[in-house]
């Protein structure tokens, strides 16, 4: 049977894709594969086989869409020079189609690879060792190599492929490979040329803190050994290394669905709940991605997905103007999910979908479990009580969770999507783990940052994502509504003074907006040719963007070009195919954002009426905090997508009021 055009690449699929590319690019050649994905069909094309399979109209001599596969790769020829390409394979037809070189400035994303590489070329490397030499490390201590991005170009590096590591060590006296390396930063940064596969210079960093000149470059001790740790202090996380060990006053809480799920998947990919029916797909750079969103029949979102996010770092000394990861097009949400565990990442009844990943050869392998499904009880969806009678309707507020958590280096995130009875959909980020420190002298303080732990400075950053959301209200033709409520001034339209106006403003070219909660700024995404047969206005759902703070690098800054996204709460901009990421396509040691969200919206489309993709910005800005360290709590962001006239009354009224006969009364004192 022929899979479905929103299901994942098999893997016979994806050996196909490759063989492919190999086939094409002959013999004499050396490939280093990078990606290989599911491409998605045309969106006028799988419109009419999604609409022919919702009607029941589908046959097996009904035309589908084409099954294709995006392979990123490099090509190294007879002179070892790399090319990059991005190429789309039909898996039907076995032929190359579409075939794209990847020319400076762009850079293709990294690949786990090239990470593990940093590692082995600066423990070959004697300027590393060099540098190393500068510090005596404690006895028992082993040098770690954190690889991470080279961040933006700011020109000194050529448009070479660079790499740089953070440096720590880590106490193997413990014996636990699992110790915390973190609590003990090296203030150097290996800087790797990843085609010459050499370490082409060592950056030195400041540790003094307050009062140092951010303009001027540290140097090496210049042949005198440093105790850089003397100061340093352990901070586990593991519970075999907490020194007062875990709790012993809690007690086991069970979720516990005896019934089993009220949920149903069908072909590991078509979800349906209460009313609800979607499609996930799970790809290596958006991780989890929902297709075709409907509510009892009715078309409501074409796709959401999180588009990207930007990590910039606010330490004005050098080389940290450079510090700042995108992580989804850098190297890949998808890449770096985490394989959940059952009872740990997700509690009840669970089903877990799995993905794919590739090697350097583009040999693929089972990612399993990335991609959790489960319901959850989030407290009261509504309730009421007579005062007259007694009696209370209480209706709990289930919810259907589909997530996803990934680590990069230091730091998790646990993005989910949340579905609602009352026919809301909640996309949702959380972050957690380790913040990124570097060292600083005894006693020292800084204005980048806190100290956190003896010797170790977190430094102040900011987490912005951006939220895809592309609407299909009753259909594609759909408008966003500017809503307002204002103060109305004493009159003849106000004689007492406690009205007040709202207003109603299309958005009619594409562009970037704000929030404004000072005014209750409300975006609705209507159908204005579909009218509530109640209220007489357009369907509709609507968002209050979070009202967080957008980034705070000066524009015109490295970190500001790359991240222009990041300007606006919200962005408004005319349906084009393949035009997913907030920050452009190819994100990794960019100068400047290309063919991401501000581009889209600079093309003045006419937005009223149309195809449209709404995107939502917010974010954390994170100073950190000791209560931080050594694993930072959950930091918690949601964009609520809220029916607004879509319906002509509460569509979870006939929830069962059931009572939860699992529940007991307990005592609780002595």
């Amino acid at each position: 049977m022929q899979p479905h055009p929103l299901s994942n690449l098999s893997l016979d699929e994806a050996n196909q894709a490759r063989d492919i590319i190999v086939q094409a690019e002959g013999k004499d050649v050396v490939i280093l594969f990078r990606g290989i994905m599911l491409e998605e069909p045309a969106k006028s094309i799988l419109v009419t086989f999604l609409d022919l399979e919702r009607s029941g109209k589908l046959t097996p001599d009904s035309v589908r869409p084409p099954r294709l596969a995006r392979c990123q790769y490099d090509v190294a020829a007879e002179d070892k020079l790399f090319t990059s390409y991005e190429s789309v394979v039909d898996l039907k037809s076995n032929e190359v189609i579409k075939k794209e070189i990847v020319e400076a400035p762009h850079q293709q994303m990294l690949n786990i690879q090239e990470l593990e590489l940093l590692v082995e070329v600066c423990q070959a490397s004697p300027a590393f060792r060099d540098a190393m030499a500068e510090f005596e490390l404690p006895d028992g201590f082993e040098v770690v190599i954190e690889p991470w991005p080279y961040g933006g170009d700011d020109g000194e590096n050529e448009q070479r492929r660079y790499f740089q590591g953070l440096v720590f060590a880590q106490d193997t006296n413990n014996k636990n490979p699992d110790s915390n390396f973190y609590a003990y930063p090296l203030p150097i940064i290996p800087v790797m040329d990843a085609y010459k596969r050499e370490i082409v210079r060592i950056d030195h960093l400041s540790t003094g803190g307050k009062g140092e000149n951010p303009a001027v470059k540290a140097k090496p001790a210049g042949g005198q050994r440093r105790k850089i740790l003397e100061h340093c202090k352990a901070s586990e996380y593991v519970p075999e290394l907490l020194p007062q060990g875990t709790r012993t006053d809690l007690k086991p809480l069970n979720v516990v669905q005896p019934e089993g799920t009220s949920f149903k998947i069908t072909d590991e990919s078509l979800v349906q709940w209460q009313g609800w029916s979607f499609r996930i797909t799970f790809n290596p750079r958006e991780g989890a991605v929902v297709h075709d969103v409907h509510y009892n029949g009715r078309s409501i979102f074409y796709r959401l997905s999180i588009s990207e996010m930007t990590v910039p770092y606010a330490d004005a000394r050098y080389p940290f103007h450079r510090k700042q990861a995108f992580d989804f097009g850098d190297g890949g949400a998808g890449n770096q999910a985490n394989n959940l565990k059952l009872g740990c990442d997700c509690l009840g009844a669970i089903k877990y979908l799995d993905g794919i990943t590739i090697d350097g050869s583009g040999k693929p392998k089972k990612h399993p479990n990335v991609v959790c499904i489960h319901e959850q009880d989030n407290g009261i969806c509504w309730k009421h009580t007579n005062w007259r009678t007694g009696r209370a309707v209480v209706v709990r507020n289930r919810e259907l969770v589909v997530q996803f958590i990934i680590t990069l280096a230091n730091y998790e995130y646990i993005f989910a999507y949340k579905f609602d009875q009352a026919g809301a959909v909640t996309i949702e980020t959380r972050a957690t783990g380790i913040v990124s420190v570097v060292n600083i002298d005894p006693g020292a303080t800084s204005d980048y940052g806190n100290v956190v732990s003896p010797g170790a400075l977190a430094q102040n950053h900011q987490h912005i994502f951006c939220a895809r959301i592309d609407p299909a209200i009753d259909g594609h033709s759909n408008t966003v509504i500017q809503e307002e409520s204002h103060t109305v001034p004493r009159g003849p339209s106000n004689p007492r003074g406690n009205y007040y106006e709202v207003s109603r403003t299309p958005i009619k070219v594409s562009q970037g907006t704000d929030a404004a909660p000072q005014h209750n700024r409300v975006f609705k995404i209507v159908n204005e040719s579909r009218k509530n047969a109640i209220s007489g206005r357009p369907v509709g759902y609507k968002f209050s963007p979070p009202p967080t703070q957008l980034l705070l690098a000066d524009p015109g800054s490295l970190q500001y070009e790359r991240a222009l996204f990041a300007k606006h709460h919200v962005w408004v901009t005319k349906y084009k195919d393949n035009e997913l990421y907030a920050g452009g396509r190819f994100t990794l040691q960019s100068s400047k954002e290309v063919d991401g969200v501000a581009d889209a919206a600079a093309r003045q489309d006419k937005v009223e009426d149309e195809d449209i993709v709404v995107w939502s910005v917010f974010g954390l800005t994170h100073n950190p905090r000791v209560e931080d360290w050594p694993v930072m709590p959950i930091e918690t962001l949601q964009v609520n997508l809220r029916p607004a006239d879509f319906f002509e009354e509460n569509p979870s009224i006939n929830v069962p009021s059931s009572e939860n006969l699992a529940s007991r009364l307990v005592v609780c004192s002595q």
